[in-house]
């Protein structure tokens, strides 16, 4: 009798860098792809030991990417071009503009999009994906079928974003007879952290908008959309523009969702640094600024703005502020895991802003669910089996949930 094994090639004592290979009659499907978040050079690893990943097979029927953060994709880009791909139409689009930008972008050639609550049939597999609620747009959750089994994978979630309400429908109305929870437990020993909503942060930013007598740099992700939004309402109710930088302004393009924050709006103004330029000059893609013409904002506007707006910066514009003498009055407000600021990668920024003697605050909320969160998550999926992933201790999860089934990187298992 064919069963549905199972093996987590990666995530099973780490934060990031997660694939989960399943096979049923000797077809196979893959569950992220991801860079280690220690790895600074994606090329620098070995693959996972996946028939498919090195040359193409064709009993790898599909990999799926929950959603457009590195540990979860990073590693795509050296599969063989013709290995199918399912993943989000938004967040598809999202890695494609970064492309132009990043080293960190995507394209990918052969693609079944990932739509919520909608069934897709490949050989012996049904995968249904369940939109949820990430500091990554677009992402998902993922049950899977076959044999008579069924598999839910939690992808990366959270209940305190801009899109709570998708936990809350999760866990009122769950798939029902899953057989095993494949759950992250990212901030399983993080009981004593706040997890404030990204509605809480708003008032956080207005007053530290307000305090500033120049401009505020805001240090955050692109791509964290939920973020962005919370960053524009500030800007509105402290009375400046928001500046975003041409990337930032690519990537909410590429949502599709005109509901975001938009070059066009009123107070919203596009800035291009070099660095962006350069990539654009070298690309030779000079249809991405025409767009923004007339929303652009030039590097000798920026001191005289400075007042009156806020600025979303990262680490590699350090440069183009001071060439445009715009740092006067200024501040810093660290808006992604303060961890990163601390990375050896970000050393010279950290020094960059300690030597400018910028006055530096963190506003920040986890892009995770909250201990108590996930276990309103595994009592929603009480009669499944709980397997831990994308965490770094997988014993104190056994300790604070029942009925949990701890499994080693690379060792296959039945469900």
């Amino acid at each position: 009798m064919n069963s549905m094994k199972v093996c987590i090639h990666r995530g099973t004592k780490e934060i990031g860098g997660t694939c989960v290979e399943i096979e049923s009659q000797d077809k196979r499907l893959i569950l992220d792809v991801g860079l280690p978040l220690d790895t600074l050079d994606p090329n620098g690893i070995d693959l996972h030991p996946v028939k498919g990943f090195d040359a193409p097979d064709e009993s790898l029927l599909g990999v799926v990417i929950s959603h457009p953060h590195q540990d979860h994709y990073g590693l795509a880009h050296r599969l063989p071009q013709e290995t199918p791909f399912l993943i989000g139409k938004a967040a598809e689009a999202i890695l494609s503009a970064a492309a132009l930008f990043s080293p960190a972008g995507l394209k990918l050639k052969n693609v079944k999009h990932l739509v919520d609550r909608t069934p897709i049939r490949l050989g012996p597999f049904t995968i249904t994906p369940f939109l949820v609620d990430h500091s990554a747009y677009d992402a998902y959750a993922v049950l899977v079928e076959a044999e008579g089994k069924r598999l839910f994978y939690s992808g990366d979630l959270r209940a305190h974003g801009r899109k709570g309400s998708l936990f809350e429908k999760l866990i009122a109305g769950p798939p029902q007879g899953v057989d095993v929870l494949l759950m992250e437990g990212t901030c399983i020993g993080r009981e004593g952290q706040e997890f404030h909503t990204e509605d809480e942060l708003v008032p956080r930013f207005v007053d530290i908008f307000r305090q500033t007598p120049g401009m505020p740099l805001v240090w955050c992700s692109g791509q964290n959309i939920d973020r962005i939004v919370t960053v524009f309402k500030a800007c509105r109710q402290a009375g400046r523009q928001c500046i975003l930088d041409m990337y930032t302004a690519e990537i909410l393009r590429a949502t599709g969702n005109e509901r975001l924050p938009q070059a066009g709006w009123d107070g919203v103004q596009v800035f291009l640094p070099a660095s962006q330029k350069w990539r654009i000059k070298n690309e030779k893609a000079f249809d991405i600024p025409k767009p923004y013409y007339p929303s652009r904002i030039y590097p000798e506007r920026l001191a005289e703005a400075a007042p009156n707006s806020v600025m979303l910066i990262r680490p590699s514009m350090m440069r183009d502020l001071e060439e445009a003498g715009c740092l006067d009055g200024g501040s810093v407000v660290c808006s992604v895991w303060p961890g990163y600021i601390a990375n050896e990668a970000n050393r010279r920024f950290d020094e960059w802003v300690k030597a400018r003697d910028l006055p530096l605050h963190f506003c920040h909320t986890s892009g995770h669910a909250s201990v108590t969160d996930l276990r309103r998550l595994r009592d929603a999926f009480a009669g499944a089996i709980a397997v831990p992933i994308h965490l770094h201790d997988p014993e104190r999860f056994a300790a604070s949930f029942s009925k949990v089934e701890l499994h080693e990187d690379g060792a296959w298992w039945s469900v």
